[in-house]
């Protein structure tokens, strides 16, 4: 596959032909066709929200803030869990750090 001819594309000059095309094949988008159902209301809405980007991408866009919106609500639910868990003897740790470095800061400012 390599003609061996110099390029004037250093990446080209530095890569077989075949290790060439499977970088530039790589720095293209994927996209995958799937087939989904949508409400007539959200295909509307993405109408008129797209903007001067195709209904796809923004379609694209509010799927990622949805995943995130979920990702994060799913934190915030993992980490009222794990602060419910904390026992009467834990706060009152936490309580007294707290005050002893307040105690401590103040000190140090006079």
């Amino acid at each position: 596959m390599d003609s061996g001819v110099e390029s004037s594309d250093p990446v080209r000059r530095l890569t077989s032909d075949r290790v060439y095309y499977t970088i530039q094949n790589m720095s293209k988008p994927t996209r995958a066709s799937r087939s989904f159902t949508i409400d007539r209301a959200i295909l509307e809405y993405l109408q008129r929200t797209r903007s001067n980007r195709s209904r796809s991408e923004r379609a694209n866009e509010l799927l990622r803030r949805g995943i995130l919106q979920e990702q994060n609500e799913a934190l915030e639910k993992e980490a009222g869990e794990f602060y419910a868990s904390i026992g009467k003897t834990e706060r009152n740790e936490v309580g007294a750090f707290a005050r002893a470095s307040r105690r401590s800061l103040t000190r140090q400012g006079e």
